[in-house]
């Protein structure tokens, strides 16, 4: 298993080695001592499955109490999938990560507490299953703006057509008036 750190030192992309033949293939998608040797030492306690069409754009999710971590991964299809750190104290507040993570590919992107976390599908349906280190607590729930300019996330859009958001997504907040982290 390969741990890649991005330009955002806490987001870790997950690069685990597929093992085919002519029928299929098998993987490791999480094993706790490796992730612990790559500073990944957290207890999961809830998984989450998603699924959605192309052109979908879900987040920037965050909790502001019951800070969840997630291990982020494409079962099907491909997503663009991004990292907002939004804790003050860090020298990359503000700062956003992407990968391309897909059913192909089968890496996966680890999201520390203390970011906010979205999804673009590119293809024409996509299946996303994550691990969480803690529960979803919907009044702790909060959504930034999945297009605040001063983010500057540069999305892949398809053909440059706005996303299909969720009115929850719709009425993101800005960073400027966001609830954030120490």
């Amino acid at each position: 298993m390969e741990f890649v750190l991005t330009s955002l030192p806490d987001v870790i992309l997950v690069q685990p080695p597929t093992h085919g033949d002519e029928r299929g293939f098998v993987m490791e998608s999480y094993r706790a001592d490796k992730f612990a040797a790559a500073g990944i030492s957290v207890p999961f306690v809830q998984d989450n499955h998603s699924f959605s069409r192309k052109g979908v754009l879900r987040g920037l999710h965050y909790q502001v109490r019951a800070r969840q971590g997630k291990l982020v991964r494409a079962v099907s299809g491909v997503i663009f999938d991004v990292a907002v750190d939004l804790r003050r104290s860090s020298s990359t507040f503000g700062h956003w990560v992407g990968a391309y993570l897909s059913s192909e590919n089968h890496h996966q992107m680890w999201i520390p507490p203390g970011f906010a976390h979205g999804m673009y599908v590119l293809s024409d349906t996509a299946a996303v299953l994550y691990k969480m280190t803690d529960y979803y607590l919907p009044e702790w729930e909060r959504t930034l703006l999945w297009n605040d300019p001063r983010l500057g996330i540069e999305w892949p859009l398809i053909d440059g057509i706005p996303p299909v958001l969720s009115p929850k997504d719709e009425q993101g907040t800005p960073l400027d008036r966001a609830e954030v982290f120490d």
